[in-house]
């Protein structure tokens, strides 16, 4: 049995460039056969007022989450993710495998910058990617403080991916794909699909760990 996970998307209630409702989001992605999705909204100056005590909004941030996996039932799975950017910078990055006490007790990540994130995220087993690393504005970090490339983004041009593809074989990089989930137009435009069911965040890192699954394209 083949199973569809979404691993980026943004839900309206936290992501202030989201426009869909989790409960909206969860049942669109069931319509399209999707078995679940990994719910990455903005950790950002953009999502945080004021920015600078994101921790003591822990609680808005996971609401999105929360909400979606309480819309979802047992049939759909919902995990938490993220999408970092730090102060000063468009680059974002996608992390895999995280739970709400990371978030609790990690103080302001948007300060950590790549190289601490990276160690703090190996230290408990997730896994970093950056996403839509050649998206204009976006400087490609060092490949040693990333686990691997969001190679193909529903929301970017093929000439983008192809060379978010390639950067990322050049450097041993793993891969994965997401829709980028803002609007009903982007849905279902990427994400993976897999003979293993995903139920838990261990589920997911082990899956893409191993590289057994199809990334999900629209073109």
């Amino acid at each position: 049995m083949e199973y569809k996970y979404e691993l980026h998307c943004h839900t309206g209630c936290v992501s202030r460039c989201g426009r869909v409702e989790p409960e909206k989001i969860v049942k669109l992605y069931k319509e399209q056969g999707y078995s679940g999705i990994v719910v990455t909204d903005h950790y950002s100056p953009m999502t945080f007022t004021p920015n600078w005590c994101p921790q003591k909004q822990i609680d808005f941030y996971l609401s999105g989450y929360r909400r979606m996996k309480k819309a979802a039932g047992d049939d759909f799975t919902v995990l938490l993710g993220i999408e970092l950017r730090h102060y000063g910078t468009a680059n974002d990055y996608l992390i895999y495998g995280i739970d709400e006490d990371f978030l609790y007790n990690s103080g302001n990540l948007m300060t950590v910058w790549e190289k601490g994130v990276h160690r703090r995220a190996k230290d408990r087993g997730y896994l970093v990617y950056q996403a839509h690393p050649f998206r204009v504005g976006i400087r490609r970090c060092n490949p040693d403080y990333i686990d691997g490339v969001e190679v193909y983004n529903g929301k970017t041009g093929k000439d983008m991916n192809d060379m978010a593809y390639q950067w990322a074989k050049e450097n041993d990089k793993l891969m994965v794909s997401g829709s980028d989930f803002h609007t009903e137009k982007n849905l279902a435009r990427g994400g993976i699909i897999t003979n293993t069911e995903i139920k838990t965040n261990a589920d997911l890192l082990k899956v893409l760990k191993s590289k057994d699954f199809e990334m999900i394209k629209t073109y």
